[in-house]
């Protein structure tokens, strides 16, 4: 399977613009299984949603819909979203066929208020496209392993994030770190530019079971990067280094 990322630049509550110009990075970069979007991606990381989150079905989950089908491939990203009164960072998973998988962020950004607003999630998700499982996660959450931890029930993790430069070498490390822990791939997805409280470098990755960048984007740029992932590949290091098997319950 292909996957790209895709490192955006993220204008500030101009959801329009923005999925038009995600429509034109994954225009660029043709031939891909999956694309992935930062946290947010049509809005930027908004800790006071209401006026700024959509509705279940809204416009950014009906793009993703229609742009999925248009390139026959699977297009991932998470949204603020309003649901029965309440406030959700939901990461959608959207195939060619219109099914849609979603996930809601359990770890909620306390440090910048969050958890004032939204509401979090507590069901795991872990998506089935082209051969390989993927649990889908948002970028607080990759402070917490155990939430992560490899059950045998996924071969790649996908996180979203808007994470800040002063932080970005956590960053960095932890998604090594999932990736080592859990035998897995791991795609990091990161934004750039500014909005009204942060400032953010990117540093989006795709990094293999053994803790090796296999491709990754410039810091501080818009950049589309893609890698393949080795099934047999994960497979036979598996079987040769049964780490899973070993790990705590």
């Amino acid at each position: 399977m292909r996957v790209t990322i895709l490192q955006r630049d993220i204008e500030w509550c101009a959801t329009e613009k923005n999925l038009q110009r995600a429509s034109e990075a994954i225009d660029r970069t043709p031939g891909s299984d999956l694309y992935v979007l930062p946290e947010m991606f049509s809005t930027g990381f908004c800790t006071e949603p209401r006026g700024v989150a959509e509705e279940e079905n809204g416009e950014t989950l009906q793009w993703m819909k229609r742009k999925a089908k248009e390139i026959g491939a699977a297009i991932a990203g998470s949204v603020a979203v309003e649901a029965k009164g309440r406030f959700y960072n939901r990461f959608y998973f959207v195939k060619p066929d219109g099914e849609v998988a979603s996930y809601d962020k359990k770890h909620l950004f306390t440090y910048g208020g969050e958890h004032l607003r939204f509401t979090a999630g507590d069901v795991r998700r872990v998506v089935e496209w082209r051969g390989v499982r993927i649990l889908l996660e948002v970028c607080y959450d990759l402070r917490f392993p155990v939430w992560a931890r490899n059950r045998g029930d996924y071969d790649m993790i996908l996180y979203v994030a808007s994470w800040p430069t002063p932080r970005i070498a956590a960053w960095s490390a932890l998604l090594v770190a999932r990736a080592i822990e859990n035998q897995c791939y791991v795609a990091g997805v990161n934004r750039v530019g500014k909005d009204p409280t942060c400032e953010y470098n990117g540093a989006s990755v795709v990094i293999d079971p053994y803790g090796r960048a296999i491709t990754e984007c410039a810091s501080g740029e818009e950049c589309e990067a893609t890698a393949k992932i080795d099934m047999e590949a994960l497979e036979a290091f598996r079987e040769k280094f049964p780490v899973l098997k070993d790990a705590d319950i």
